[in-house]
């Protein structure tokens, strides 16, 4: 029992955070995993968004930290994913990307770090 009200919390605490992210912004599993500290991880983000209530939890403004949607060929229809973020003006280019420095939202308290990483596939 005590493990499955930790994992409801553990739950929680991910579709908190996205509950907040605005229609037409996106987060990356790695930056909610970095928010919530130990004990997340960006795949364990994944494994926590692929069980959301579709109704309250908005899902799909969770992708990779390509600014792909890493949903395309596991959902149906396929590329679910992209066209609800594309219904929220949120553009992709034609390897299906989006910019994360246009569309990428934070947090109040968690803004951009000018020391990140730059990624490898820019």
């Amino acid at each position: 029992m005590d493990n499955q009200i930790n994992e409801q919390k553990y739950r929680e605490r991910v579709y908190k955070i996205v509950r907040e992210i605005p229609a037409g912004k996106v987060m990356t599993y790695g930056q909610i995993a970095e928010i919530l500290g130990a004990g997340y991880t960006p795949r364990t983000i994944g494994f926590v968004m692929h069980a959301a209530d579709t109704e309250n939890v908005p899902w799909q403004r969770v992708i990779n930290s390509q600014g792909s949607c890493s949903t395309g060929k596991m959902t149906m229809p396929i590329n679910l994913q992209q066209k609800m973020l594309e219904d929220e003006e949120i553009i992709f280019d034609a390897k299906g990307r989006c910019d994360l420095n246009v569309y990428r939202w934070f947090p109040e308290g968690f803004e951009e770090n000018d020391d990140e990483q730059p990624s490898l596939f820019e």
